[in-house]
């Protein structure tokens, strides 16, 4: 099936990627709505430009564009953008938000286009530990719940950081994948990279108990090959 996948650059979206190349989908574009202000109901923020970089890593064709991020008004900004695209279904990264998937079936039926969510309703830790079994290389680069600190930003998701989120989720009800918005993700590479994203200069935003890592500077570089 020739298809859109809803991508942020984040670990959701990014594994959803992977498993519809996987599973022999043609993904025609990576689609990315570019919020205008940082508390969007719908879509990512912190460094949703780097998608730029994301698409050339995985050497899939990118479809953006900007939305106002007011609930509701940004999901015609989103079926504006949907119906530009020549594809048959559309892939997105949701795990357990019904006000997301909702939403997004609605847009596609009357588009007459299928939906497709391969992570939808999957244990959060089976998700987790899937991403680390798989080699992705993921940095946090926002946090808004109690709990976190600013020593999170930055921070790479490896099994450390997932046993750390395990005591998060115990203590504070804290979603171990961020599905409530709790933390935010950049994926810096994965199986399906081609190339892979390099921080070049960033910095810590803090206020208020919570924030994001402003990513001023990155570059593509060649991935290793392997041993």
């Amino acid at each position: 099936m020739r298809v859109a996948v809803l991508a942020t650059g984040g670990k959701d979206s990014i594994l959803a990627l992977y498993h519809v190349l996987r599973e022999g989908h043609k993904v025609q574009y990576l689609a990315t709505m570019i919020p205008q202000r940082e508390d969007s109901w719908m879509f990512h923020y912190p460094n949703i430009e780097l998608i730029d970089l994301v698409a050339e890593a995985v050497g899939i064709p990118l479809a953006k564009a900007a939305t106002s991020g007011i609930k509701e008004e940004e999901l015609k900004d989103l079926e504006r953008l949907i119906r530009t695209l020549d594809v048959e279904g559309v892939v997105s990264g949701a795990i357990a938000s019904a006000y997301q998937k909702t939403r997004l079936d609605q847009i596609c039926t009357q588009l007459g286009l299928k939906t497709i969510a391969p992570l939808w309703q999957r244990e959060p830790l089976d998700l987790l530990n899937e991403i680390l079994r798989l080699g992705f290389d993921i940095i946090v680069v926002g946090v808004y719940a109690y709990g976190f600190g600013e020593d999170w930003l930055g921070r790479r998701i490896d099994e450390v950081t997932v046993a750390d989120l395990i005591n998060l989720n115990k203590k504070h009800g804290v979603s171990l994948v961020g599905e409530g918005g709790e933390y935010e993700t950049l994926v810096l590479d994965a199986p399906i990279f081609k190339k892979r994203i390099e921080v070049v200069e960033a910095q810590r935003i803090w206020k208020d108990e919570s924030g994001y890592l402003k990513i001023t500077q990155a570059t593509l570089r060649d991935k290793k090959p392997p041993r």
